[in-house]
Protein backbone atom coordinates (compact mmCIF):
# COMPACT_ATOMS: atom_id res chain seq x y z
CA UNK A 1 0.00 0.00 0.00
CA UNK A 2 1.54 3.94 -0.58
CA UNK A 3 2.47 5.48 2.59
CA UNK A 4 4.58 8.06 1.71
CA UNK A 5 4.40 10.86 -0.03
CA UNK A 6 4.66 11.34 -3.85
CA UNK A 7 8.52 11.84 -5.20
CA UNK A 8 9.55 13.53 -7.96
CA UNK A 9 9.89 10.89 -10.62
CA UNK A 10 12.98 10.29 -12.46
CA UNK A 11 12.57 9.22 -16.03
CA UNK A 12 13.68 5.22 -17.66
CA UNK A 13 12.80 3.87 -20.56
CA UNK A 14 11.32 0.49 -20.60
CA UNK A 15 10.79 -1.99 -23.33
CA UNK A 16 7.67 -0.73 -23.86
CA UNK A 17 8.19 3.08 -24.42
CA UNK A 18 11.12 2.12 -25.99
CA UNK A 19 8.79 0.56 -28.97
CA UNK A 20 6.39 2.84 -29.32
CA UNK A 21 9.47 5.86 -30.01
CA UNK A 22 10.81 2.99 -32.40
CA UNK A 23 7.48 2.81 -34.21
CA UNK A 24 6.47 6.44 -34.34
CA UNK A 25 10.14 7.85 -35.25
CA UNK A 26 10.25 4.98 -38.20
CA UNK A 27 7.09 6.55 -39.50
CA UNK A 28 8.13 9.94 -40.22
CA UNK A 29 12.08 8.90 -41.40
CA UNK A 30 13.53 6.18 -43.76
CA UNK A 31 16.14 4.91 -41.77
CA UNK A 32 16.28 2.64 -38.70
CA UNK A 33 16.00 3.66 -35.34
CA UNK A 34 17.42 2.01 -32.17
CA UNK A 35 17.07 3.19 -28.77
CA UNK A 36 19.51 2.47 -25.96
CA UNK A 37 18.75 2.61 -22.20
CA UNK A 38 21.11 4.64 -19.53
CA UNK A 39 23.67 1.58 -19.72
CA UNK A 40 23.49 1.86 -23.35
CA UNK A 41 21.61 -1.50 -23.86
CA UNK A 42 19.47 -1.62 -26.95
CA UNK A 43 15.58 -1.56 -25.47
CA UNK A 44 14.09 -0.92 -28.61
CA UNK A 45 15.23 -1.53 -32.61
CA UNK A 46 13.61 -1.49 -36.10
CA UNK A 47 16.41 -4.15 -36.18
CA UNK A 48 14.48 -6.81 -33.23
CA UNK A 49 17.26 -9.11 -33.76
CA UNK A 50 19.77 -6.13 -31.98
CA UNK A 51 17.62 -5.80 -29.07
CA UNK A 52 19.42 -6.71 -25.87
CA UNK A 53 23.01 -6.30 -27.27
CA UNK A 54 25.77 -3.53 -25.99
CA UNK A 55 25.36 -0.28 -28.07
CA UNK A 56 28.68 1.11 -28.74
CA UNK A 57 27.92 4.89 -30.15
CA UNK A 58 25.40 4.90 -26.90
CA UNK A 59 28.03 4.32 -24.43
CA UNK A 60 30.61 6.96 -26.53
CA UNK A 61 27.73 9.76 -26.14
CA UNK A 62 26.19 8.58 -22.80
CA UNK A 63 29.82 8.74 -21.39
CA UNK A 64 30.33 12.55 -23.40
CA UNK A 65 26.84 13.02 -22.59
CA UNK A 66 26.51 14.67 -26.16
CA UNK A 67 26.00 13.34 -29.71
CA UNK A 68 28.28 11.12 -31.01
CA UNK A 69 28.54 10.22 -35.07
CA UNK A 70 30.08 7.32 -35.91
CA UNK A 71 31.19 6.82 -39.81
CA UNK A 72 32.76 3.89 -41.72
CA UNK A 73 35.72 4.96 -40.63
CA UNK A 74 35.31 4.33 -37.25
CA UNK A 75 33.25 1.18 -36.83
CA UNK A 76 36.01 -1.17 -37.09
CA UNK A 77 37.57 0.28 -33.84
CA UNK A 78 33.89 -0.23 -32.26
CA UNK A 79 33.36 -3.98 -32.41
CA UNK A 80 29.42 -4.27 -33.00
CA UNK A 81 29.03 -0.84 -33.84
CA UNK A 82 27.20 0.87 -37.46
CA UNK A 83 27.24 4.03 -38.91
CA UNK A 84 24.79 5.90 -37.36
CA UNK A 85 24.31 9.50 -35.04
CA UNK A 86 23.72 9.18 -31.02
CA UNK A 87 21.92 11.51 -29.43
CA UNK A 88 21.44 11.41 -25.65
CA UNK A 89 17.35 12.10 -24.21
CA UNK A 90 17.19 14.15 -21.42
CA UNK A 91 13.97 14.47 -19.68
CA UNK A 92 13.72 17.55 -16.58
CA UNK A 93 17.78 17.66 -16.94
CA UNK A 94 18.22 14.51 -16.54
CA UNK A 95 19.58 11.81 -19.28
CA UNK A 96 17.71 8.39 -19.20
CA UNK A 97 19.00 7.15 -22.46
CA UNK A 98 20.35 7.16 -26.26
CA UNK A 99 18.24 7.33 -29.73
CA UNK A 100 20.60 6.54 -32.02
CA UNK A 101 19.74 6.52 -36.09
CA UNK A 102 21.72 3.84 -38.68
CA UNK A 103 22.76 5.34 -41.74
CA UNK A 104 25.91 7.45 -42.76
CA UNK A 105 25.59 10.72 -41.03
CA UNK A 106 25.63 12.89 -43.46
CA UNK A 107 22.44 11.50 -44.51
CA UNK A 108 20.75 10.97 -40.99
CA UNK A 109 22.17 14.17 -39.15
CA UNK A 110 19.23 16.01 -40.82
CA UNK A 111 17.09 13.78 -39.18
CA UNK A 112 19.10 14.04 -35.45
CA UNK A 113 17.00 16.40 -33.89
CA UNK A 114 13.74 15.59 -34.64
CA UNK A 115 13.74 11.78 -34.05
CA UNK A 116 15.39 13.27 -30.60
CA UNK A 117 13.04 16.14 -29.36
CA UNK A 118 10.08 13.62 -30.51
CA UNK A 119 11.57 10.74 -28.02
CA UNK A 120 11.96 13.35 -25.79
CA UNK A 121 8.38 14.38 -26.27
CA UNK A 122 6.98 10.71 -25.63
CA UNK A 123 9.15 10.40 -22.68
CA UNK A 124 7.60 13.63 -21.26
CA UNK A 125 4.47 12.43 -21.48
CA UNK A 126 4.88 8.90 -19.95
CA UNK A 127 6.37 10.34 -16.98
CA UNK A 128 3.76 12.99 -16.44
CA UNK A 129 1.19 10.04 -16.97
CA UNK A 130 2.80 7.95 -14.43
CA UNK A 131 3.41 10.64 -12.08
CA UNK A 132 -0.23 11.45 -12.14
CA UNK A 133 -1.10 7.90 -11.60
CA UNK A 134 1.10 7.68 -8.58
CA UNK A 135 -0.80 11.13 -6.81
CA UNK A 136 -4.34 9.31 -8.12
CA UNK A 137 -3.17 5.98 -6.02
CA UNK A 138 -1.73 8.04 -3.56
CA UNK A 139 -5.14 10.60 -2.79
CA UNK A 140 -6.84 6.45 -2.93
CA UNK A 141 -4.93 4.91 -0.27
CA UNK A 142 -5.36 7.92 1.67
CA UNK A 143 -9.58 7.87 1.24
CA UNK A 144 -9.12 3.95 1.59
CA UNK A 145 -7.43 4.28 5.43
CA UNK A 146 -9.84 6.81 6.11
CA UNK A 147 -12.49 4.64 5.77
CA UNK A 148 -10.53 0.97 6.87
CA UNK A 149 -7.45 2.06 9.19
CA UNK A 150 -4.89 -0.85 8.98
CA UNK A 151 -2.20 -0.17 11.59
CA UNK A 152 -1.01 3.63 10.09
CA UNK A 153 -0.51 5.36 13.15
CA UNK A 154 -2.37 8.62 13.94
CA UNK A 155 1.05 10.22 13.31
CA UNK A 156 1.02 8.70 9.93
CA UNK A 157 -2.18 9.44 8.76
CA UNK A 158 -2.60 13.05 9.59
CA UNK A 159 0.87 13.93 8.33
CA UNK A 160 -0.64 12.04 4.99
CA UNK A 161 -3.27 14.55 5.28
CA UNK A 162 -1.00 17.22 5.64
CA UNK A 163 0.69 16.83 2.29
CA UNK A 164 -2.77 16.32 0.92
CA UNK A 165 -3.96 19.89 2.41
CA UNK A 166 -6.82 17.90 4.10
CA UNK A 167 -7.54 19.90 7.33
CA UNK A 168 -8.92 16.76 9.81
CA UNK A 169 -9.47 19.33 12.47
CA UNK A 170 -12.50 20.37 10.40
CA UNK A 171 -15.92 17.88 9.87
CA UNK A 172 -15.70 15.60 7.18
CA UNK A 173 -18.00 13.61 5.24
CA UNK A 174 -18.09 10.70 3.49
CA UNK A 175 -20.72 9.66 0.39
CA UNK A 176 -20.79 5.90 -0.52
CA UNK A 177 -21.85 4.88 -3.52
CA UNK A 178 -23.02 1.53 -4.04
CA UNK A 179 -23.79 -0.53 -7.12
CA UNK A 180 -25.95 -3.44 -7.23
CA UNK A 181 -23.34 -6.12 -7.49
CA UNK A 182 -25.40 -9.61 -7.04
CA UNK A 183 -25.87 -9.06 -10.82
CA UNK A 184 -22.87 -7.35 -11.69
CA UNK A 185 -19.81 -9.12 -12.77
CA UNK A 186 -16.84 -7.20 -10.55
CA UNK A 187 -14.96 -6.24 -13.25
CA UNK A 188 -17.77 -4.69 -15.27
CA UNK A 189 -18.28 -3.28 -11.58
CA UNK A 190 -14.91 -1.82 -10.93
CA UNK A 191 -15.08 -0.12 -14.51
CA UNK A 192 -18.20 1.35 -14.14
CA UNK A 193 -16.92 2.89 -10.42
CA UNK A 194 -13.75 4.03 -12.71
CA UNK A 195 -15.66 6.15 -15.57
CA UNK A 196 -17.39 7.82 -12.06
CA UNK A 197 -14.38 8.56 -10.59
CA UNK A 198 -13.57 10.32 -13.69
CA UNK A 199 -16.30 12.11 -14.13
CA UNK A 200 -15.69 13.34 -10.68
CA UNK A 201 -12.36 14.73 -11.06
CA UNK A 202 -13.35 16.34 -13.92
CA UNK A 203 -16.04 18.33 -12.26
CA UNK A 204 -14.71 18.51 -8.43
CA UNK A 205 -10.43 18.01 -9.17
CA UNK A 206 -9.98 18.56 -5.33
CA UNK A 207 -12.15 15.59 -4.23
CA UNK A 208 -10.83 12.39 -2.58
CA UNK A 209 -12.39 9.51 -4.00
CA UNK A 210 -11.23 5.60 -3.45
CA UNK A 211 -12.69 2.40 -5.06
CA UNK A 212 -13.20 0.69 -1.57
CA UNK A 213 -14.70 -2.57 -3.16
CA UNK A 214 -15.71 -4.02 -6.86
CA UNK A 215 -19.15 -2.36 -5.72
CA UNK A 216 -18.50 0.51 -3.38
CA UNK A 217 -16.64 4.37 -4.29
CA UNK A 218 -16.55 6.47 -1.03
CA UNK A 219 -15.95 9.64 -1.60
CA UNK A 220 -14.06 12.32 1.40
CA UNK A 221 -14.67 16.02 1.73
CA UNK A 222 -15.25 18.80 4.03
CA UNK A 223 -18.51 19.71 5.50
CA UNK A 224 -19.81 22.66 7.18
CA UNK A 225 -22.38 21.76 10.60
CA UNK A 226 -21.77 24.82 11.79
CA UNK A 227 -25.81 26.09 10.21
CA UNK A 228 -28.92 24.85 12.10
CA UNK A 229 -29.82 21.01 12.07
CA UNK A 230 -32.70 22.19 9.18
CA UNK A 231 -29.76 24.04 7.01
CA UNK A 232 -27.15 20.98 7.37
CA UNK A 233 -30.32 18.58 5.61
CA UNK A 234 -30.48 21.33 3.06
CA UNK A 235 -26.75 21.60 2.33
CA UNK A 236 -26.23 17.65 2.60
CA UNK A 237 -29.22 17.06 0.20
CA UNK A 238 -28.16 19.62 -2.12
CA UNK A 239 -24.36 18.08 -2.28
CA UNK A 240 -26.02 14.50 -2.74
CA UNK A 241 -27.93 15.76 -5.80
CA UNK A 242 -25.05 17.63 -7.31
CA UNK A 243 -22.77 14.46 -6.97
CA UNK A 244 -25.67 12.23 -8.11
CA UNK A 245 -25.72 14.47 -11.24
CA UNK A 246 -22.82 14.07 -12.32
CA UNK A 247 -22.17 10.25 -11.68
CA UNK A 248 -25.94 8.89 -13.46
CA UNK A 249 -23.78 9.55 -16.78
CA UNK A 250 -21.05 7.37 -16.64
CA UNK A 251 -23.47 4.90 -14.79
CA UNK A 252 -24.94 2.15 -16.73
CA UNK A 253 -26.33 0.18 -13.45
CA UNK A 254 -28.69 1.17 -11.04
CA UNK A 255 -26.96 3.06 -7.90
CA UNK A 256 -27.45 4.08 -4.01
CA UNK A 257 -25.73 7.21 -3.32
CA UNK A 258 -25.53 7.88 0.71
CA UNK A 259 -23.76 10.23 2.90
CA UNK A 260 -22.88 10.25 6.20
CA UNK A 261 -22.63 12.53 9.33
CA UNK A 262 -19.46 14.99 9.04
CA UNK A 263 -17.47 14.93 12.09
CA UNK A 264 -14.09 15.96 12.74
CA UNK A 265 -10.70 13.93 13.29
CA UNK A 266 -9.36 10.32 12.43
CA UNK A 267 -12.05 8.57 14.67
CA UNK A 268 -14.59 11.33 13.36
CA UNK A 269 -13.94 10.37 9.09
CA UNK A 270 -14.06 6.19 10.41
CA UNK A 271 -17.41 6.92 11.88
CA UNK A 272 -18.77 9.13 8.85
CA UNK A 273 -18.04 6.07 6.39
CA UNK A 274 -19.72 3.56 8.36
CA UNK A 275 -22.95 5.92 8.95
CA UNK A 276 -22.88 6.55 5.00
CA UNK A 277 -23.19 2.65 4.68
CA UNK A 278 -25.46 2.27 7.42
CA UNK A 279 -27.41 4.70 6.38
CA UNK A 280 -27.71 3.37 3.36
CA UNK A 281 -29.01 0.34 4.50
CA UNK A 282 -31.48 2.27 6.45
CA UNK A 283 -32.86 4.54 3.17
CA UNK A 284 -33.35 1.36 1.30
CA UNK A 285 -34.92 -0.52 3.64
CA UNK A 286 -37.31 2.54 4.00
CA UNK A 287 -37.82 4.03 0.95
CA UNK A 288 -36.67 0.87 -1.48
CA UNK A 289 -37.37 3.52 -4.58
CA UNK A 290 -34.95 5.87 -3.92
CA UNK A 291 -31.61 6.45 -4.94
CA UNK A 292 -30.20 9.18 -2.87
CA UNK A 293 -29.92 8.92 0.99
CA UNK A 294 -28.25 11.31 3.78
CA UNK A 295 -28.21 11.08 7.32
CA UNK A 296 -29.34 14.23 7.99
CA UNK A 297 -32.80 13.56 7.03
CA UNK A 298 -32.39 9.85 8.62
CA UNK A 299 -30.47 10.40 11.42
CA UNK A 300 -32.95 8.78 14.43
CA UNK A 301 -33.53 5.60 12.46
CA UNK A 302 -29.48 5.44 11.56
CA UNK A 303 -28.87 5.83 15.15
CA UNK A 304 -31.33 3.72 16.30
CA UNK A 305 -30.08 0.80 13.64
CA UNK A 306 -27.58 -0.56 16.32
CA UNK A 307 -30.41 -1.80 18.79
CA UNK A 308 -31.67 -4.09 15.88
CA UNK A 309 -30.54 -7.24 17.78
CA UNK A 310 -30.05 -8.72 21.47
CA UNK A 311 -32.45 -8.01 24.00
CA UNK A 312 -33.10 -4.47 24.19
CA UNK A 313 -34.29 -4.43 20.43
CA UNK A 314 -36.47 -7.80 21.93
CA UNK A 315 -38.11 -5.61 24.68
CA UNK A 316 -38.40 -2.67 22.20
CA UNK A 317 -40.27 -4.56 19.30
CA UNK A 318 -42.64 -6.58 22.43
CA UNK A 319 -45.34 -3.62 22.16
CA UNK A 320 -46.21 -3.98 18.40
CA UNK A 321 -45.63 -7.54 18.14
CA UNK A 322 -49.15 -7.17 20.52
CA UNK A 323 -50.50 -5.01 18.45
CA UNK A 324 -49.79 -6.83 15.10
CA UNK A 325 -51.13 -10.27 16.93
CA UNK A 326 -53.96 -8.37 17.34
CA UNK A 327 -54.68 -6.71 13.87
CA UNK A 328 -53.74 -9.05 11.57
CA UNK A 329 -56.23 -8.42 8.61
CA UNK A 330 -56.76 -4.88 7.57
CA UNK A 331 -54.01 -3.64 10.09
CA UNK A 332 -55.83 -0.97 10.57
CA UNK A 333 -54.55 0.41 13.95
CA UNK A 334 -51.03 0.13 12.80
CA UNK A 335 -51.71 1.81 9.93
CA UNK A 336 -53.47 4.74 12.33
CA UNK A 337 -50.44 4.52 14.10
CA UNK A 338 -47.68 5.46 11.24
CA UNK A 339 -50.08 8.14 10.32
CA UNK A 340 -50.66 9.30 13.86
CA UNK A 341 -46.70 9.63 14.07
CA UNK A 342 -46.23 11.32 11.14
CA UNK A 343 -48.43 14.05 11.67
CA UNK A 344 -46.57 14.77 14.81
CA UNK A 345 -49.22 13.29 17.24
CA UNK A 346 -51.54 15.89 16.56
CA UNK A 347 -55.35 14.25 16.36
CA UNK A 348 -57.21 16.77 13.87
CA UNK A 349 -54.13 16.58 11.67
CA UNK A 350 -54.35 12.28 11.59
CA UNK A 351 -57.84 12.67 11.26
CA UNK A 352 -57.87 14.77 8.31
CA UNK A 353 -55.20 12.71 6.85
CA UNK A 354 -56.79 9.14 7.07
CA UNK A 355 -60.13 10.61 6.49
CA UNK A 356 -61.82 9.26 9.16
CA UNK A 357 -63.75 11.07 12.33
CA UNK A 358 -61.86 12.44 15.55
CA UNK A 359 -64.21 10.50 17.24
CA UNK A 360 -63.03 6.99 15.20
CA UNK A 361 -59.41 8.13 15.66
CA UNK A 362 -59.91 8.42 19.56
CA UNK A 363 -61.25 5.27 19.37
CA UNK A 364 -58.47 3.72 17.73
CA UNK A 365 -55.33 5.03 19.89
CA UNK A 366 -57.55 3.58 22.99
CA UNK A 367 -57.18 0.59 21.34
CA UNK A 368 -53.26 0.81 20.32
CA UNK A 369 -53.23 2.15 23.81
CA UNK A 370 -54.59 -0.91 25.26
CA UNK A 371 -53.40 -3.56 23.35
CA UNK A 372 -49.53 -2.64 23.62
CA UNK A 373 -50.03 -1.36 27.67
CA UNK A 374 -48.49 1.99 26.89
CA UNK A 375 -50.17 5.29 27.28
CA UNK A 376 -49.93 7.84 24.22
CA UNK A 377 -50.30 10.20 26.44
CA UNK A 378 -47.15 9.68 28.12
CA UNK A 379 -43.82 11.04 27.04
CA UNK A 380 -42.01 7.85 28.08
CA UNK A 381 -44.36 5.40 26.74
CA UNK A 382 -45.27 7.32 23.52
CA UNK A 383 -40.91 7.68 23.00
CA UNK A 384 -40.53 3.66 23.32
CA UNK A 385 -43.68 3.07 20.81
CA UNK A 386 -42.00 5.47 18.49
CA UNK A 387 -38.62 3.62 18.85
CA UNK A 388 -40.37 0.72 18.23
CA UNK A 389 -41.93 2.11 14.78
CA UNK A 390 -37.93 2.99 14.08
CA UNK A 391 -37.33 -1.15 14.75
CA UNK A 392 -40.19 -2.07 12.33
CA UNK A 393 -39.64 -4.00 9.44
CA UNK A 394 -40.14 -2.31 6.38
CA UNK A 395 -42.87 -4.78 4.98
CA UNK A 396 -44.86 -5.12 8.34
Amino acid sequence: MVQSSPRKSMATIGSELAREIVERTMKIIPFNVNVMDARGIIIGSGTPDRIGSLHPGAQLALAKQDSVEIDSVATPNLPGAKAGINLPLSVRGTICGVIGITGNPEDVRQFGELVRVTAEMILEQALLIGELQHEKRYREEFVFQLANKSGISDAGMNAWAARLKVDLRLPGAFFVLQLPTDNLRPELAMMELQRVQSELATHWPDLLTAVISPGELAMFEAFDVSDSPSLCAATARKRLEELNGAIRNPLKSEASLSMGIALPGLEGAAASYESAKQTCRVGQLRSPESQIFSYYTLSLPVLLSGLESGWQAEQLRQPLARLEESDPKGRVLMKTLVAWFSQNSHPTLTAKAMHIHRNTLDYRLQKISDLTGLNLSNTDDRLLLYVAMQLRKPDK
